[in-house]
């Protein structure tokens, strides 16, 4: 089984079993609070199953907001190591890709777009799935205005996404495991710098 956690937007945390099935699922929309909800869901997702079946961590990364996604990453890093399993990384928008083009039946190519607040969005552009089963990326992720999305689309089908499915998360990285592929390296696509910075060295007082 493969277990998967994202909070790139929400908090949402998944287990698959080797067909890709999902064997236990909880998430919350809300895009705050991700410390105070993780282990709780972690929590519920593996008492619904055997937990002790888990073979790889999955973790969603980004694009999403510094602080987010870096306790979501941290939660399924922290269960990796404890349990010395291999950890894949995935950037987020392919888990939200595969959910439009396996659930909801969308053809050609389209745009995830997600909420990067102060007036701008994150753009992902995907056309199908490979032939490893992994949705194809044919333009690379982006932060724009808001205002600016439709325009630099260019009529593209653009598909809204305010929460992602930790399951198909899950089953890209199953997928990219099986194809001995790497889809993100241990850096997560942070939306911009944190705000809160180091302070500098003090400056020095003449006498």
């Amino acid at each position: 089984m493969i277990l998967a956690v994202d909070t790139s937007l929400g908090t949402a945390v998944a287990l698959i079993d080797a067909d890709g099935r999902p064997r236990a699922e909880a998430a919350t929309a809300d895009p705050l609070g991700h410390a105070e909800v993780i282990g709780d869901l972690l929590q519920n997702v593996l008492d619904e199953a055997d937990a002790g079946d888990i073979t790889h961590v999955v973790a969603g990364m980004g694009p999403g907001p510094f602080t987010g996604l870096r306790i979501g990453i941290a939660a399924a890093r922290a269960f990796a190591l404890g349990r010395a399993i291999p950890i894949i990384p995935v950037p987020s928008h392919f888990a939200a890709a595969l959910t439009a083009i396996d659930t909801d039946a969308v053809t050609g190519a389209f745009a995830i777009v997600t909420d990067a607040r102060r007036r701008e969005v994150a753009i992902t552009v995907f056309d199908g799935k490979d032939d490893d089963g992994i949705p194809r990326v044919v333009a690379d992720t982006i932060l724009l205005p808001r205002i600016d999305a439709d325009t630099h689309l260019g009529g593209i089908r653009r598909i809204d996404v305010d929460a992602l499915s930790a399951a198909d998360l899950a089953r890209v990285g199953a997928n990219a495991n099986a194809a001995g592929r790497a889809l993100a390296d241990a850096e997560p696509l942070y939306l911009r710098a944190p705000d809160v910075k180091l302070p500098g060295a003090p400056k020095r007082v003449g006498s």
